[in-house]
């Protein structure tokens, strides 16, 4: 059973240290996207990627629509994850929607996590008015749903540059727009309508694991608002505000995020 989930989620395991690192990647994206970060840590922690079931090369024969219809079915992977290695003590790294995904897993097992590292949060993306600014309105969401039934690679073209920033760079944004791009269609549209109508704002209270919230500059799909509710709402939290625009920073920016995520560390074990 612990040998399909490594095959299923396509786990990969590396590092020279104990303590376990879970880097869980973002919506349309797979583990290959921590390439530029994980080589820090790999001396002191165990380092744990893998891909979501739909996602990079993981088992597609293993998507279930059901499983996969909320953001639920996404912390059952992590949490299969942690009991086919039998991880404690666990680090989660989770960047964009896997922020929430960490959270749920968290809640529902907090004893096997000691910290979580969020890196571009939002427990809610559609703004609530009049208290909470989530960055998109309801019909905002419906068009992009919309254009990605019409239109998928004319969609991923024109949301990855707008995700990653950093126009200087193109060759990021391209990295971005294959990565959609090959995700299967389907699945993509199946996991964008969990990831885009989810509301976790319930979730923050019950968290009782630490965590670092890594929020970054102009970032379209998390606005800064969202950092601050966040670090409001979560006990335990400090918030970071990066200097990296968009909302990729571990691509676009990974000596920042090793910088903060390795200071954030070190004070959590300071005496």
């Amino acid at each position: 059973m612990s040998q399909d989930i490594i095959a299923r989620n396509n786990v990969k395991v590396s590092g020279r240290g104990s303590q376990p690192m879970l880097f869980a990647h973002g919506f349309g994206c797979d583990q290959n996207m921590w390439r530029f970060v994980t080589p820090a840590f790999e001396d002191d922690y165990r380092i744990v990627l893998f891909d979501y079931v739909g996602s990079g090369k993981s088992d597609m024969t293993a998507y279930d629509s059901e499983r996969y219809s909320t953001l639920d079915g996404y912390a059952r992977d992590v949490l299969d994850i942690c009991h086919a290695l039998d991880l404690h003590d666990v680090i989660f790294v989770g960047h964009s929607v896997s922020s929430m995904i960490g959270v749920l897993a968290a809640n529902a097992e907090p004893d096997r996590f000691s910290d979580l590292i969020l890196i571009g949060p939002s427990p809610r993306y559609i703004n609530d008015a009049p208290d909470y600014v989530g960055g998109f309105e309801r019909s905002d969401i419906d068009g992009l749903l919309e254009t990605m039934d019409r239109n998928y690679i004319g969609w991923a073209n024109y949301l990855a540059p707008a995700i990653m920033k950093n126009p200087d760079r193109p060759e990021l944004a391209a990295e971005l727009t294959e990565s959609f791009c090959s995700t299967d269609p389907i699945v993509a549209r199946q996991f964008a309508e969990a990831t885009f109508f989810a509301d976790n704002r319930a979730d923050l209270a019950g968290v009782r694991v630490p965590s670092l919230i890594l929020q970054c500059s102009e970032d379209i799909i998390a606005p800064e608002e969202v950092g601050e509710y966040l670090n409001r709402m979560l006990r335990g939290s400090r918030l970071r505000t990066m200097q990296a625009t968009g909302h990729c920073p571990h691509m676009s920016a990974p000596e920042e995020t090793i910088r903060l995520i390795e200071e954030y560390l070190t004070a959590a074990v300071a005496p």
